[in-house]
């Protein structure tokens, strides 16, 4: 019986993989979208209701697509035994180098999907199931960095830092789309000098030392 169960479900996610694939690949070759789901779906010699059965609508199949990334990302890191130990900057860095992997392979994609973006910080409607699985991710290893105190906890500031993460990953994702060096090392180079900045302004630094110096003067006064 269980056997049964997963092979039906790997039957069933079958449809749906074909029709994103099929999807990227007629918004390359066209440069837009289809111009209807029935005209998509004939070509694949595949009924219409098939696609309703998944996804709503191309925008809906778009936001999937892109849930895949970073699910994707996700899996692999856990997928590493090593990933665990890593300190929160070590863990964040792991995830920006396998997100820039996986994206590789589908790199004419996500440039036709940013081909419209003038303010990628306002979050593009395809973006929103990616981004609100990378807070959660994001939120987990700032989680762990306020428990380890690699992180500073600061009134008001400390609750924005997965925004702030949220925008270096729309940096970082733009940077990628615009580097033309040879197997992308500019990107890495980015990635490394952003992410180290970042844990600097987060952690505990000069402003911090003097912060508490104040206190204690103020309570032996």
């Amino acid at each position: 019986m269980e056997q049964t169960k997963k092979r039906s479900s790997k039957t069933k996610a079958e449809p749906s993989s074909k029709i994103a694939e099929a999807y990227r690949e007629y918004v390359l070759l066209n440069g837009s979208q289809p111009p209807s789901v029935f005209q998509f779906m004939k070509n694949l010699n595949m009924n219409e209701g098939v696609f309703y059965e998944h996804f709503g609508s191309f925008e809906n199949l778009e936001k999937d697509i892109w849930k895949g990334y970073i699910g994707e990302t996700i899996a692999a890191l856990h997928q590493d035994e090593s990933y665990v130990a890593y300190s929160s900057r070590e863990k964040l860095l792991a995830f920006y180098y396998t997100l820039v992997e996986v994206l590789k392979k589908d790199r004419s994609y996500v440039t036709y999907s940013f081909k419209n973006v003038r303010r990628p910080e306002l979050t593009p409607s395809f973006l929103r199931g990616f981004k609100a699985d990378f807070i959660d991710f994001a939120q987990g290893i700032l989680n762990e960095g306020l428990d380890t105190e690699e992180i500073i906890k600061r009134p008001l500031i400390s609750e924005r830092y997965k925004d702030g993460l949220w925008l270096q990953l729309m940096f970082v994702l733009n940077f990628w789309l615009k580097d033309d060096s040879k197997g992308f090392a500019n990107t890495d180079a980015a990635i490394e000098k952003s992410v180290h900045l970042s844990f600097e302004l987060m952690g505990r630094g000069p402003l911090d030392t003097m912060v508490d110096f104040a206190k204690f003067l103020y309570n032996h006064r």
